[in-house]
């Protein structure tokens, strides 16, 4: 399944909408997408399963892809 990451690039960082940034990272759970990205210094604020329809309307956007962790 592909989730949804919704994240700061820093740790240390307050979580502030403008300066949130997503990934999106094949898992087969939640707690396997965030055992993936243990080793980066992100500040993950939100994983959400990506639905069927949302995954084809992301498609549609150039810079999207699939993180291979």
């Amino acid at each position: 399944m592909i989730y949804k990451v919704l994240y700061q690039k820093d740790s240390t960082e307050i979580a502030v909408r403008e300066n949130t940034e997503s990934m999106y990272i094949e898992a087969d759970s939640e707690m396997d997408v965030r055992i993936k990205l243990k080793d980066r210094p992100y500040n993950i604020e939100f994983v959400q399963p990506v639905s069927e329809a949302l995954l084809a309307f992301e498609k549609q956007k150039e810079d999207f892809k699939v993180e291979n962790i």
